[in-house]
């Protein structure tokens, strides 16, 4: 199944392989938004520096303006009630502060993903068949949910929080140590136990969040996998199993998530707790000193002793130089998440693109006097393949579509070949046909015409130009294909239709809905043509979807056609009535056709009969009815195809 196939590059948990190359490229998008960063430092610096003043005008405001009023019969309150207001105003500029650069990260985080999102999806495109053949769609997806979510926590949340703590915590220690410096080294001292004890604790959990982050992939991969199939489920019964394959699944993302965050979830308890202690033994100390009179030492020299002021300062200030360490452990395991996730992006946009060095090109012909072509800009009908020459000579060769498949070999990996000596001569107009039982090739060697792989050995010519020097854009722009899985996209039927070709007309969709027996139905839609279809269609029967996938094929005219079982999901009498538009459809072009209903190749101007990737026999109907082998056994029912 889909749901086992590979879980990426860190499937065993270990973790991130080359953080600093990570941070690094993750750096070079939030770098884009330096403006904007610098702007968010001044704010956070501000925040910082507010917080540090209104701590150290604690100890102004006991010792210099509540403490002489103590015991005054006619106090004047008037001092007291400007210091207020400066404490005041200091709150609210950092307020301003805060609000400012929060709302400034969340326009720089969602930048950053947007960006991220558009180059990913952006790569996808450029991914060859094989890769999503071997990862599954929900594995896919989790890079686009899961993993750039953790993205935005990052940025919007754990970098502001980190260059805040740096910032709050050098301002908060000149403020402690231009105080004193006996308090400052007990704070300093127990701030080291704390250190040591957060660098024990989340190392614990860091190689926990890769896993993490691998067993969500897997879930969500299954979870899709088992939505797409839910009738095949439920008509065998298999919801027993699948709820048990769902279990473990669960249980392992479970277990991965728990041992990831359990150590994480704990250093905030730990942190606040041991800040507590500290708090209360920095009373006594200070209280200690005080008592016993000691010199007080600052960064100005002796001077005075520890007052009551000083002590009530140092205690919030302490609880500022604390609680940032505090936060920025909660935060590590937001950072070690985001970073396994980073990667996990960054190695979907490492995946090779799929390699294109064909240099002949499709342009727009028109016919000479002598009968040959050349490109024009004018859209005629007529089309040409460009083959530019070492000699900088242009040679242009009309699109037939006559293909030629000489002594091919092929194997999806390289120790199993599943083709073996193909050769298929298919002239313009002709109509080749493919039979076997499943497995036998059949799919495989459409497959090579498009190139969506490449040959290990032989020859594919495409009008007596090898497809390898064809760009595979222009090449597969010259094919139609219509599929067994149809599928349909969200949008209108007409917009549906157009998709082979976004420059048709409406008259011309239509027209090609008409060939192929798909306009009736869509007139008894409720809207008909402007009718909104979604979830690949799923109120239409699986016939009438694939009705409309044989009308796109119609509307984008090419003069080679891919018919891979397309009518195997039409009634008998829906066929009869598709076969003509087919036949319309086909004629003058080069049809390759896959089917297990021989009844639809019988017409054909040669079929090929395959088995385990060879061709056993090939002629036409009638031909291979009087050899009375394996296609004769097949058309008379002598044994299934299967």
């Amino acid at each position: 199944m889909r749901g086992h196939g590979p879980r990426g590059p860190h499937g065993d948990g270990r973790k991130v392989k080359d953080m600093k190359g990570t941070v690094r490229r993750l750096m070079s998008y939030v770098a884009k938004y330096r403006l904007r960063l610098i702007l968010v430092m001044l704010c956070i610096v501000g925040n910082s520096v507010a917080s540090v003043m209104s701590s150290s005008f604690i100890r102004t405001l006991i010792d210099d303006h509540i403490m002489p009023l103590l015991g005054v019969e006619n106090p004047a309150f008037g001092g007291l009630a400007i210091a207020l207001a400066r404490m005041a105003c200091i709150y609210l500029v950092g307020m301003m502060c805060g609000f400012v650069y929060n709302r400034i990260m969340v326009t720089v985080s969602q930048g950053v993903l947007k960006t991220v999102r558009d180059e990913m999806f952006a790569h996808m495109q450029t991914l060859p068949i094989r890769y999503f053949d071997t990862h599954s769609y929900g594995e896919v997806m989790s890079y686009y949910t899961n993993d750039t979510e953790t993205l935005r926590m990052l940025i919007s949340q754990a970098l502001p929080s980190v260059f805040s703590t740096v910032v709050s915590m050098i301002s908060v220690f000149v403020a402690m140590i231009s105080q004193s410096v006996w308090l400052t080294m007990f704070v300093l001292l127990f701030t080291v136990l704390i250190v040591f004890v957060t660098g024990r604790v989340s190392a614990q959990s860091g190689k926990f969040f890769m896993r993490q982050q691998q067993s969500i992939a897997s879930v969500n991969g299954y979870i899709e996998e088992m939505i797409n199939g839910q009738k095949v489920v439920k008509v065998f019964n298999h919801e027993a199993k699948t709820v048990e394959e769902f279990d473990r699944r669960n249980e392992e993302l479970c277990q991965n998530a728990t041992s990831a965050n359990q150590f994480a979830n704990i250093m905030g308890p730990i942190n606040n707790n041991l800040g507590h202690i500290m708090y209360v033994l920095l009373a006594i100390f200070g209280a200690i000193l005080s008592l016993f009179a000691v010199p007080n030492l600052s960064l100005s020299g002796f001077g005075g002793t520890v007052t009551l002021g000083m002590i009530a300062s140092f205690l919030t200030l302490s609880r500022s130089f604390v609680m940032p360490i505090s936060q920025v452990s909660q935060q590590l395991a937001s950072v070690i998440m985001a970073l396994a996730g980073a990667e996990r992006i960054f190695t979907l946009m490492d995946e090779p693109s799929e390699q294109d060095d064909g240099y002949v090109t499709l342009v727009n012909a028109v016919r000479l006097p002598d009968g040959s072509v050349t490109e024009t800009e004018q859209h005629t009908g007529l089309w040409a393949w460009k083959h530019p020459h070492q000699d900088g000579s242009l040679t242009y060769t009309e699109l037939k579509g006559d293909i030629q498949l000489t002594e091919v070999d092929f194997g999806y990996v390289p120790e199993k070949t599943v083709l073996h000596d193909v050769s298929i001569y298919a002239h313009p107009g002709e109509k080749i046909a493919f039979v076997g039982a499943t497995g036998a090739g059949k799919t495989t060697i459409t497959n090579l015409i498009n190139r969506f792989y490449d040959i290990a050995d032989g020859k594919i010519r495409y009008d007596g130009i090898n497809i390898n020097k064809i760009k595979k854009a222009d090449l597969r722009r010259s094919l139609g294909i219509v599929l067994q899985d149809v599928n349909l996209f969200t949008g209108t039927v007409m917009e549906n239709l157009r998709y082979g070709n976004l420059s048709a007309t409406d008259e011309e969709c239509i027209a090609a809905a008409r060939l192929a027996g798909a306009d009736s139905f869509i007139r008894m839609l409720p809207d008909g043509y402007n009718t909104v279809l979604s979830g690949d269609g799923s109120g239409l029967s699986q016939g009438q979807r694939q009705l409309i996938s044989i009308a796109r094929a119609a509307v984008a005219d090419p003069p080679v056609m891919i018919l891979d079982e397309a009518t195997s999901s039409i009634d008998t009498r829906t066929e009869a009535i598709v076969q003509r538009g087919m036949d319309a459809l086909m004629k003058g072009r080069t049809v390759f056709v896959i089917a297990h209903r021989l009844s639809t190749v019988r017409n054909s101007d040669a079929i090929m009969v395959l088995d385990q990737g060879r061709i056993i026999e090939r002629g036409n109907h009638e031909t291979l009815l009087a050899q009375k082998g394996t296609y004769y056994r097949l058309y008379t029912g002598a044994f299934e195809l299967e």
